[in-house]
């Protein structure tokens, strides 16, 4: 019988030859002025182009988005060709790759910006790293975007999605997770605005689904995605309070409303949450029957245990990572049941081949 990891599925406009999804994970490998895909990116990506769909690196929608070094952009022409090297070569693989719109907010140094602070909803440090030329260095204490800000920051993403669709992605996902900006937005720990874009499940969502609004009406919703972590807990400045998983509830229940929405891509937590208040420990079973569209769960899945998430109806989809870094022909390993290569992370966050494109595949 066929792994049901390898059954086709339908997403949005596309038809996908299997659920073995490749997830978003920053590599750091546009180390050039530009911040642009390269030759080298290229290559990374179609090695893993079975994949039933690719979801790029966090690829920041403006300056100001920028927090780490060496991380591609898609806001500038230069940019947009860079990730034209990329898409090309995918599709002439058959694969199907998203772009992942990324903002990160107060997760970010003043390096970055001219000496200036990074935007955040509230001026409330991480108390977290940024990834600097000179190294990690302590997150710098950010300011409050204004509401004019929040507006321009929401027109960046519709212009983001726009320059994806030029470079050739099938669509885009809106990175709302892991302690960035919209993430930010959700939570108390991050959001203390008394306006409207602060207090309520509604207020702190506003931006959120301003930014869905637009970037929707641009590029149509069947080609979107958006990325979730309700458990995010003790890292990227994160802390879950007893209005976490509801304002999160809120969100994913307010998704419906959108039937087009290609997906929505949650993570289970990243950090053990069993002594964690308010925190849910298992998203996929919490959230599936809150969202009626399809559902992609990510985060220390295996074959077994990948094809037992989709059997139980809590996901469509299972995203993979670092297992992804490790095995570029991690489908066709999963298709034959064969042993998986370990992932060295000394070279997640380096220059160069090493860690990125060397790891062997399967012979035949």
């Amino acid at each position: 019988m066929k792994n049901t990891l390898l059954k086709p599925i339908k997403i949005g406009r596309m038809d996908l030859p299997n659920r073995i999804f490749m997830s978003p994970m920053t590599r750091s490998r546009a180390d050039n002025p530009e911040n642009k895909a390269t030759p080298l990116i290229a290559e990374y990506y179609t090695q893993r182009a079975s994949a039933g769909l690719i979801i790029t690196e966090g690829s920041q929608v403006s300056e100001e988005a920028v927090g780490y070094i060496h991380t591609p952009g898609i806001y500038t022409p230069e940019q947009i060709e860079g990730w034209k090297l990329v898409t090309k070569a995918v599709h002439e693989k058959d694969g199907h790759i998203f772009c992942q719109l990324w903002h990160v907010g107060r997760m970010s140094h003043s390096d970055f910006h001219k000496g200036k602070p990074p935007v955040a909803p509230s001026a409330i440090n991480a108390g977290d790293k940024s990834y600097t030329l000179e190294g990690f260095k302590d997150t710098s204490t950010p300011r409050a975007l204004t509401i004019a800000e929040i507006h321009n920051t929401t027109q960046d993403f519709r212009r983001a999605a726009e320059n994806a669709i030029t470079a050739g992605f099938d669509g885009v996902e809106i990175h709302s997770a892991n302690g960035y900006l919209f993430h930010q937005f959700f939570v108390n720990c991050s959001n203390i605005r008394k306006d409207e874009y602060g207090g309520s499940h509604e207020n702190k969502a506003r931006f959120f689904f301003e930014t869905l609004h637009e970037v929707g009406q641009a590029i149509g919703f069947n080609r979107v995605g958006v990325r979730l972590n309700p458990s995010a807990h003790g890292f990227f400045g994160i802390t879950i309070d007893r209005d976490t998983i509801p304002t999160f509830e809120y969100v994913v229940e307010r998704l419906n409303d959108y039937s087009d929405l290609a997906y929505v891509h949650f993570v289970e937590p990243m950090v053990p949450v069993d002594n964690v208040p308010y925190a849910v420990k298992e998203i996929a079973r919490h959230f599936r029957p809150r969202y009626r569209g399809t559902l992609i769960i990510n985060n220390g899945f295996r074959a077994e245990s990948g094809k037992r998430v989709i059997e139980e109806g809590l996901a469509d989809a299972v995203a993979f990572g670092k297992p992804f870094i490790a095995n570029p022909d991690l489908v066709k390993r999963i298709d034959q049941g064969a042993k998986w290569n370990r992932w060295d992370e000394s070279t997640f966050y380096t220059t160069g081949p090493k860690g990125y494109t060397d790891y062997p595949v399967m012979e035949g």
